[in-house]
């Protein structure tokens, strides 16, 4: 009884960890009396827990003794199965926590890796680990219980894909993004390289040398060697010009770059969907949509290959994980 008085007297502070490949963002809510009173939040480079966070995460700590950390689970043994009894039929249990959700399906996660997480994170304290499958059915869920379709949480290395009929999970998998072949890389550096050269190359075999005239070389030399000669406005135009290639060969590295991550992405879904189709434990059906919950800025390629080879209805919408596990961590306090 005393304990809920001096609750109340208190604000409740949500800090929200997302780690990503790259980086990792912090995510922070002060709560008064159910109500929001202030947010911020902070991004480091890194995927670990580094001095600049572990300081940010201590300040944020300090605000109320009524605190609460959360961080979204990324360990790359995780999923989730259609069922909370015949487990073993989907997947060898041994050495996983499982969560049954709503007495109808099940999120899993490697024990191993939650016991590292902690470790990291033991002088911070963790207080709540979520699944991105669970964030994933909750940011969807007007949709998820109404449509049977394919539902994705695309992170910077990582998709949280699965498939539910009007609220029933029929399949998931946890997909860990495929970083591009050394060999395709070289490869399309080669093409790059190539076109370039054939936009600057000189070929000499159009040049007759019997046709040169000794004295217009001479003269061309003179040319050349009167430096003062020469006009500034062409230089600058010449190298203006020449900076423009170089330009040029930087922005087409960086969309194939991305027109590869897209693709991977879209290999990797198409894989998914035909291991639900082909897997006899599945109830499979025909899918036709499939909504994506974008949370790292996807280009437009992405929908295009869904919408041109798979024949998929695309529909996505931008998710700012950080505030959605925030909301499911106030849910599950508050």
């Amino acid at each position: 009884m005393i304990g809920k008085i001096l609750e109340t007297l208190y604000t409740k502070v949500f800090i929200n960890i997302i780690v990503g490949e790259s980086k990792s963002i912090v995510f922070v809510e002060v709560v008064s009396k159910g109500e929001v009173i202030k947010s911020e939040s902070e991004s480091f480079k890194t995927n670990t827990l580094s001095s600049q966070m572990y300081s940010y995460l201590k300040t944020a700590i300090a605000k109320s003794p009524y605190h609460y950390v959360s961080i979204l689970d990324n360990s790359t043994k995780q999923g989730a199965i259609p069922t909370c009894r015949d487990i073993k039929s989907y997947i060898d249990a041994k050495g996983l926590n499982t969560i049954c959700v709503d007495k109808n399906w099940t999120f899993y996660t490697s024990q191993e890796d939650i016991k590292d997480l902690k470790y990291e994170y033991q002088n911070i304290g963790l207080d709540l680990i979520f699944s991105p499958f669970s964030i994933l059915a909750r940011f969807f869920k007007d949709k998820i219980e109404l449509n049977l379709s394919i539902f994705a949480l695309i992170e910077e290395k990582n998709i949280s894909l699965s498939v539910f009929n009007q609220g029933k999970l029929l399949y998931a998998e946890y997909l860990h993004i495929k970083t591009q072949n050394q060999d395709e890389i070289l490869m399309m550096d080669s093409i790059l390289d190539d076109d370039d050269e054939d936009d600057m190359e000189l070929d000499l075999d159009d040049i007759d040398l019997d046709d040169m005239d000794a004295d217009d070389d001479i003269t061309s030399l003179d040319d050349f060697a009167d430096i003062e000669d020469l006009s500034s406005d062409i230089d600058i135009e010449e190298f203006s010009e020449a900076q423009d290639i170089v330009r040029t060969k930087e922005e087409k590295e960086v969309d194939i770059e991305d027109i590869n991550d897209d693709y991977n992405k879209f290999i990797m879904i198409q894989d998914s969907i035909n291991r639900f189709y082909h897997d006899e434990k599945y109830n499979s059906e025909f899918l036709e949509s499939i909504y994506i919950a974008d949370s790292i800025g996807l280009s437009t390629d992405l929908k295009k290959y869904l919408e041109e080879e798979m024949f998929l209805n695309v529909v996505v919408r931008k998710i700012a994980l950080e505030e959605e596990l925030s909301s499911i961590a106030k849910a599950e306090i508050l």
